[in-house]
């Protein structure tokens, strides 16, 4: 198994910071490896604590009384030039319950009221997200959304349009669109719900 020889923090930012790792492999042979953290110092990375606290939250949240419309953003990403789509998300507060987060960050991205519900930690426990880059994890929350779409709460660094996508959209976007992947995934679910159990996927596995 590899092994972290050392660790060393490259920059001191509040919401992303990268570390150069020394590192060796299975056959003993040393390399330099880079991480990105949302650690604000390196002793609060997972490879040191060993803890799998989620660092952002990401909001399935269906809107309509039937329930048939999914909440998107189409937001403009740095990394990639252009727009994507993706669900409604943001990073967890330090000491914030990721459900509470989750509430904030709707509200604050779209102007809607989230209404969670309670899921199988399964379905709902934080994640990983990219960790061949990354120690980020995030958890997933779901429920519904009521209310008024607003921009009022965005940051001035934000540029997200709100979407209430029914499926024939939902259909267009993954065939046309940019997707981030785990919307993708989620996206797939609500295609294939049934409208009458519209969380159906959410059911506690039994095997």
């Amino acid at each position: 198994m590899g092994k972290i020889l050392s660790v060393t923090q490259v920059t001191d930012n509040r919401f992303l910071n990268m570390y150069d790792l020394e590192v060796e492999d299975k056959n003993g042979n040393r390399h330099p490896y880079q991480v990105a953290s949302r650690a604000r110092h390196k002793e609060n990375m997972k490879l040191f604590t060993g803890k799998n606290k989620p660092d952002g939250v990401i909001i399935y949240a269906l809107y309509g009384e039937q329930q048939d419309r999914v909440v998107l953003i189409r937001q403009y990403r740095y990394s990639i030039g252009t727009y994507i789509y993706e669900f409604p998300a943001g990073l967890v507060d330090d000491g914030e319950d990721f459900h509470a987060a989750g509430i904030r960050e709707l509200k604050e991205e779209t102007g809607l009221t989230f209404h969670p519900i309670e899921t199988d930690p399964i379905y709902s426990k934080p994640y990983f997200t990219t960790v061949g880059m990354t120690d980020e994890s995030c958890a997933a929350v779901y429920g519904t959304a009521k209310g008024e779409i607003s921009i009022k709460g965005q940051e001035e660094t934000e540029e997200i349009e709100v979407v209430l996508a029914d499926r024939k959209e939902v259909l267009r976007i993954l065939r046309e669109e940019n997707v981030s992947l785990m919307c993708a995934y989620m996206m797939m679910h609500f295609l294939h719900a049934a409208p009458e159990k519209p969380f159906g996927f959410l059911e506690g596995c039994k095997l």
